[in-house]
């Protein structure tokens, strides 16, 4: 999975990556101080694997993770070349999700790039231009498509859906799924556009506002009340801080602030949520491991992430749900009680399922 930190400069977008990820990226009080992306890898927290390892005493545990792109601050007329637009749009359309940094705190030291704290206004800056940068794309592929469309009936299907698709565009709103029916959203998820990715938006806020809601924060959850979008709210300051500590001063920082999760946490919970994702996991003397599919993945597919031979020769999976192997405290008293189940080809796999899958070489 990989995540593109986007929004305006000077949000704090590059602090919260540094903080996340650990990875060091330039941050400073000036536009454009992230040039080029930084790419971060985070592990994704699972307490699991640490209770498998010590059942299995595996020689090493290997958690699922995620990649973080620091793409630069993108201003008024990116999608016309403006700022670092060009590179901020080509970037981003890599990414499988965007997590968009909104400023809802006041600094009179960190300067606005605005001149003003206004984050649905932020928000609805860097919309337009995703908007104006897919309409660009959409038109080039309306005018190619209207060639073909002459002699191929499918190419006429797809103008339709295009010329659609590009009257939403030109009313500078960003399509929605429940616009089109669902072999027209398929073709349209081909075209690579960015306003159809899924959106996050993060509420970077001062110290001591993560209690409650300020007034920024309030302004942009009822900004995208209904969107199907979540606000997350984080303190850049304090995830730089929770950066610098270990798992055990970690959770006792974050009790502390009455926090249930950090930042990061959250991000990646919403992240899965966002593009439909669970985790199986794997566990034996060796390895320990958290492998990510997609809600709705069947056995043979699951196991094509660890190896395409093990897809290829699938004869079954042994799944035992980790609660249930929990509950009975090892591998041969699952067995014992009948917890380990057989499953084949159509089976579906669940979040949690604990692995061992059978093939022929």
């Amino acid at each position: 999975m990989k995540i593109g930190i986007v929004g305006l400069p000077n949000v704090g977008k590059s602090t919260i990556f540094n903080a996340i990820t650990k990875a060091g990226a330039e941050s400073a009080n000036y536009p454009f101080c992230t040039i080029d992306p930084n790419v971060g890898v985070v592990a994704v927290p699972d307490k699991r694997l640490a209770v498998l390892d010590n059942m299995y005493h595996s020689k090493k545990v290997i958690p699922a993770s995620i990649e973080f792109v620091d793409i630069a601050g993108l201003v008024k007329g990116a999608s016309k070349g403006e700022g670092l637009g060009n590179k901020f749009l080509a970037h981003i359309r890599e990414v499988d999700a965007i997590a968009h940094v909104v400023r809802c705190f006041e600094d009179p030291n960190v300067v606005h790039v605005e001149g003003k704290i206004d984050p649905v206004g932020d928000m609805e800056t860097i919309n337009l231009e995703l908007v104006l940068a897919d309409l660009e794309m959409v038109d080039r592929r309306v005018q190619k498509t209207n060639k073909l469309a002459k002699t191929d009936q499918k190419e006429r299907k797809n103008l339709e859906i295009l010329q659609k698709l590009q009257s939403i565009l030109e009313e500078g709103r960003m399509p929605k799924q429940d616009e089109f029916s669902e072999d027209a959203w398929y073709y349209i998820e081909t075209l690579q556009l960015i306003c159809t990715k899924p959106v996050l938006y993060i509420a970077n806020v001062s110290e001591d506002e993560l209690a409650e809601d300020n007034q920024y924060v309030t302004a942009l959850k009822e900004a995208v009340a209904g969107q199907n979008q979540e606000v997350i709210k984080i303190s850049a300051k304090i995830e730089e801080e929770i950066a610098q500590l270990d798992d055990e001063e970690r959770m006792m920082f974050l009790e502390e602030l009455g926090l249930d999760a950090s930042g990061l946490d959250q991000v990646i919970k919403a992240g899965y949520q966002l593009l439909g994702l669970i985790t199986f996991l794997t566990s034996g003397p060796d390895e320990t491991r958290a492998w990510t599919i997609s809600k709705g993945t069947k056995a043979p597919d699951a196991a094509g992430k660890i190896h395409t031979d093990i897809q290829r020769g699938f004869i079954c999976a042994e799944i035992t749900a980790y609660e249930k192997l929990i509950e009975a405290g090892s591998d041969a008293k699952a067995k014992e009680m009948g917890l380990i189940r057989t499953e084949g080809k159509e089976y579906i796999m669940q979040d949690g399922d604990v692995t061992f899958f059978r093939f022929n070489v």
